[in-house]
């Protein structure tokens, strides 16, 4: 099929996206289009909406500087996703102490009164902390980074693991084996409950 130039098609896969990116480059919008409002959730949800803004853009700028070395056989699940999202997260390792600090200050948050507007829900408007409740975010701010990296990825991103892998550059194995001591101190600083923000992802065990 012969695809005129700037011309995009629905069934068009991310890896001929940004094959054809190399020659018009104007067609790597496709993927912004496609993936610019999860990777901005999961930077929002990690470092609050004003550093999420900056990091979304410099992460498809990252993207496109990079698309000449994109191994589309390298691919798994959906597409340039997990790429994306592992760019996001190597920019997200530039403010660990900042995560950290977010997460401190959510744990830190009183909670509210009855009468009143509840606080916490104002402070996840303000920085989109999209229901980190204070104990969470103070078990999250206690893991190790690369801990949490993959525990985010597989809830807040919706990766599976063998996306994860991909986009952090490790083997399965090593997924399976962070995820579960992650989970386990998460669980152990939450009184042995199992957070509901964080999901889990069917069919990618």
């Amino acid at each position: 099929m012969t695809v005129e130039p700037g011309v995009r098609t629905v069934a068009e896969s991310d890896a001929s996206v940004i094959a054809r990116s190399r020659d018009e480059p104007e067609a790597f919008a496709v993927l912004f289009d496609r993936y610019a409002e999860a990777v901005h959730r999961y930077l929002a949800r990690r470092l609050g909406g004003e550093s999420a803004d900056d990091l979304m853009a410099e992460t498809f700028t990252t993207a496109f500087q990079q698309r000449h070395r994109y191994d589309p056989s390298r691919a798994t699940g959906d597409g340039a996703r997990p790429w994306l999202f592992g760019i996001a997260t190597n920019l997200i390792g530039r403010h660990r102490r900042a995560e950290a600090r977010r997460f401190k200050a959510l744990a830190r948050i009183p909670a509210p009164a009855d009468h009143e507007e509840p606080l916490a829900d104002r402070a996840a408007a303000r920085v989109g902390a999209q229901a980190v409740g204070r104990e969470l975010a103070a078990a999250l701010a206690a893991l190790p980074a690369r801990h949490r990296d993959v525990l985010l990825l597989v809830a807040w991103g919706g990766l599976g693991y063998e996306e994860v892998a991909q986009a952090l550059g490790v083997p399965i194995g090593t997924v399976r084996s962070r995820l579960h001591r992650a989970r386990g101190k998460l669980r152990e600083a939450l009184g042995g409950s199992d957070p509901t923000t964080l999901r889990e992802v069917p069919g990618h065990d």
